[in-house]
């Protein structure tokens, strides 16, 4: 049993700028009948906001079908710099590659081992917090030595760094035209979620 989620999170959108685009696409979803006005914490369980927007009459259009009863949750808006895991848990990505020479770095080396190597993972940690506070933060390639920005790196397994996301709640899943549709709105490139709370 569990909650179960999407998530579409947009990878380039600064912070200064998110909360305007978040607005905009709100006003968009409302406008289309996918979301309404009106605000519910029930079965949504973000742990950035407490509420999230409720369907609209017609937001069956941009889902699978599921059956005439079914009645997704919320949709939660996150506005902010944050670090977004898919899947169930914040689990650590298992490698990530450097932007400038592509050579991989394993964070967890499965499957010999289920967790992460702290000392690995240590540095981009702190990266991302340092990112998380300030809007900054970088970490260095053991391979090329070149120092680049944490957002820049190209993580494994859907991990994904950005100011702007949206959960969907207990949704059918999502369809790609409305996937596509939502990322050619936002103007950004974006990583989608599946994941279960």
């Amino acid at each position: 049993m569990g909650d179960y989620f999407e998530r579409i999170v947009d990878l380039e959108v600064t912070a200064a700028d998110a909360g305007a685009l978040a607005e905009r696409t709100v006003d968009w979803m409302v406008s289309r009948g996918w979301l309404s006005r009106e605000m519910s914490g029930d079965t949504m369980y973000s742990l950035q906001v407490d509420e999230g927007y409720v369907p609209g009459p017609d937001w069956a259009q941009i889902a699978q079908e599921w059956g005439v009863d079914w009645m997704p949750g919320p949709v939660a808006v996150i506005v902010g710099r944050d670090a977004h895991y898919p899947g169930q848990g914040a689990i650590e990505p298992s490698a990530v590659d450097c932007p400038r020479c592509e050579a991989t770095t394993v964070i967890i080396d499965y499957p010999q081992r289920w967790e992460a190597d702290k000392a690995v993972w240590q540095p981009f940690s702190a990266a991302i917090d340092a990112w998380k506070e300030t809007g900054a933060g970088s970490a260095t390639c053991l391979s090329c030595t070149v120092t680049s920005p944490i957002t820049e790196w190209n993580w494994a397994d859907c991990f994904a760094l950005g100011s702007l996301a949206f959960d969907f709640w207990g949704w059918p899943p999502l369809t790609d035209e409305f996937i596509t549709e939502l990322g050619a709105r936002l103007g950004h490139r974006i990583e989608h979620h599946t994941g279960k709370f």
